[in-house]
């Protein structure tokens, strides 16, 4: 078994931050020293087989992407990044695992769709990696496996309230689906938006010739996000289900969530990168002179940006420092410009869905911490801690300290990144463009290790195809 001694650095983690040395033995965390501690000999550094100098840079756990949809299949394609290049991506980016999205469509059987996923992800992943299970058609049958999902290391579900004829959920399946949420404590998941007005509002664009990327934007307004979470927020009261709303983007929506959990409601919501940075006007409004106003289409995703005059930014950090949405993850669904998302050239409503970020969420956050928005513990807890705990895996994810995985990021403050496409930017996702291109980063991803091993270092990936193992995860370790 090998070991390896991060020495130097400070260690921070979602309750502070302190000098320590950490042993990793194997697999796990075997120790956290005080520097200069004599516990376990009076030179450790000579005793190991890995010293890895962390002097001056954050020792933090490595991060977890709670969404994510690798070769997920969407709008007559296929999302770009396969479990193999999408999680490489990952680990240069300073993630160790993360949970993507097994999907059942309708007619489908649920274990049939987990099946797939699991067939597609083993022995491919470059880091661990667990699934949520997308129920895409309610029914008896998927009711009843639902309740075998625990069992499978699999407690959490997503339904939709958007895409008629294809994953929707009208209101008296997603009562049925959190009544068994209930019973079996699975985190009930949404994605709140109010489908069937949506495509009348994209229909009546698209006959006004008003088919751009930026009408995407329009035809998603903020009143459908609003008043979808507001209706899943009563139905998951209703029924005692616990509820988890993704890629929250509207401030309306933040409000709806932050109601509920003033009652005390087991109430949860994440935001993406996307919506902390990205606008309606600056994006989905683009125009470059290789595509004109088809620019935008590198930033068509759903829920959408929305509009940087009306604050939603601004009110998405703030909702992060006030804990009324409690983590950050990626929603990471890339499709090139090129063959995928060109299917929507002449129509918005034909371009698949999605932006690649998995390998720039653990960045963009950090220069949250940079500008003043977040504080160092609460980029750790946003990005890594409180993930683990959402999903059932805080102890063995999501924090340094003895037993735990030896997952484990070495962070340099004084480094830089830039991200994009061009030479000296990094950008390893299966795409043809990036969505960051130009971002500048206040600091660096120096040293990646998952599970013991060192994935990233010096600019090199160390790792290997199937070094992530599928998690088996508990039960969700936030409820109230």
């Amino acid at each position: 078994m090998a070991t390896t001694l991060i020495t130097g650095g400070t260690v921070v983690s979602a309750t502070g931050r302190g000098e320590a040395d950490v042993l990793i033995d194997g697999e796990t965390i075997a120790a956290v020293l005080a520097p200069g501690s004599q516990l376990l000999g009076t030179d450790v550094a000579a005793s190991v087989d890995t010293v890895i100098d962390a002097t001056g840079k954050y020792v933090i756990p490595g991060g977890i992407d709670a969404h994510t949809h690798m070769q997920l299949p969407f709008g007559g394609t296929e999302a770009s990044d396969t479990f193999e290049t999408g999680t490489r991506a990952a680990a240069w980016g300073g993630t160790t695992s993360i949970i993507d999205f097994a999907v059942q469509r309708y007619g489908e059987r649920v274990q049939d769709g987990l099946a797939a996923w699991h067939e597609k992800a083993a022995g491919n992943c470059a880091i661990d990696y667990g699934f949520h299970q997308i129920i895409g058609g309610v029914d008896e049958d998927s009711l009843a496996a639902m309740r075998g999902l625990v069992d499978e290391g699999i407690t959490s579900f997503k339904l939709f309230m958007a895409y008629p004829g294809v994953f929707y959920s009208d209101d008296a399946q997603v009562l049925k689906a959190m009544q068994v949420s209930n019973d079996t404590g699975l985190l009930t998941m949404m994605h709140a938006e109010n489908g069937p007005a949506i495509d009348v509002l994209a229909q009546q664009l698209a006959e006004a010739g008003k088919k751009a990327p930026y009408y995407h934007g329009i035809a998603r307004a903020w009143q459908m996000e609003e008043e979808a979470t507001h209706r899943a927020i009563m139905l998951a009261n209703l029924t005692g289900a616990p509820l988890y709303v993704v890629h929250v983007s509207a401030k309306q929506a933040v409000e709806q969530l932050a109601w509920a959990r003033d009652q005390g409601w087991n109430v949860f919501g994440e935001t993406c990168p996307q919506y902390l940075y990205l606008s309606l006007e600056e994006q989905l409004g683009g125009f470059s002179e290789e595509w004109g106003q088809f620019e935008g289409a590198k930033w068509v995703c759903s829920t959408p940006l929305r509009s940087r005059q009306e604050g939603h930014q601004h009110h998405m950090w703030q909702a992060l420092r006030t804990n009324d949405i409690q983590m950050v993850s990626t929603d990471h669904c890339p499709f090139c410009m090129k063959g995928q998302k060109d299917l929507g050239l002449d129509d918005f409503r034909a371009i698949p869905n999605g932006i690649g970020s998995v390998e720039h969420r653990m960045d963009l956050m950090y220069q949250g911490v940079v500008t003043g928005k977040i504080t160092l513990e609460r980029w750790v807890e946003l990005t890594s801690t409180t993930p683990a705990r959402m999903f059932g895996l805080y102890g063995r994810k999501g924090v340094i300290q003895p037993g735990a995985d030896g997952d484990i990021v070495v962070y340099d403050p004084n480094g830089h990144t830039s991200i994009g496409m061009g030479e000296g930017r990094t950008h390893h996702m299966n795409m043809d463009h990036s969505a960051w291109e130009g971002y500048e980063i206040d600091g660096h991803v120096d040293t990646v290790v998952s599970r013991g091993k060192v994935v990233v270092d010096g600019g090199q990936y160390l790792g290997a195809k199937g070094d992530g193992r599928f998690l088996k995860r508990g039960l969700s370790q936030y409820l109230v």
